[in-house]
C-alpha cells in the first residue's frame, strides 16, 4: 500500500475540507463558538477552522491524524470538519492495514473517539 507523507496529506485534506459544501446541520455553532461552521461561504470555512485551532476550541487535525496512524495506520481516504449534534467533529474515513474500510468520528475538541464503523 503507497503511502502518501503526512504533511502533504494534511495539507490536502485541509484543501478539501475548505471546499467541501456546508450542509443544513452545520449551521449550530452554538453561544460564544468562533462559528467555524456558520454556513457562510465556503471558502471562509478554512478560516474559520483555522480562527477555532487558534482559540484552543479544536484540535489541529495534523494532531489527530498522528493518532489515527498510530492507531489504525493504512491509507486516508477523507478528513473532515463537521458538527454532530452541535458539537464539532472529525469524521475521517480510510482503508486500515488489515484492507477494512474505516469511518471513524472524533470529538474535534478532545480528540476522543465517539464512533468507529467498519466495512469490508
Amino acid at each position: 500500500m503507497r503511502k502518501i507523507p503526512l504533511l502533504a496529506l494534511t495539507l490536502a485534506l485541509a484543501l478539501a475540507a475548505a471546499a467541501a459544501p456546508a450542509r443544513a446541520d452545520d449551521h449550530d455553532d452554538g453561544p460564544g463558538r468562533s462559528g467555524w461552521r456558520h454556513g457562510g461561504h465556503d471558502d471562509d470555512d478554512h478560516d474559520r477552522a483555522r480562527r477555532a485551532v487558534l482559540a484552543g476550541e479544536i484540535l489541529p487535525l495534523g494532531r489527530l491524524l498522528d493518532r489515527v496512524e498510530r492507531d489504525f495506520g493504512g491509507e486516508m481516504i477523507e478528513a473532515e470538519l463537521d458538527t454532530h449534534h452541535g458539537q464539532p467533529v472529525y469524521e475521517i474515513k480510510l482503508i486500515d492495514r488489515d484492507g477494512t474500510m474505516r469511518k471513524l468520528i472524533y470529538d474535534a475538541r478532545d480528540g476522543t473517539l465517539l464512533k468507529s464503523k467498519e466495512r469490508r
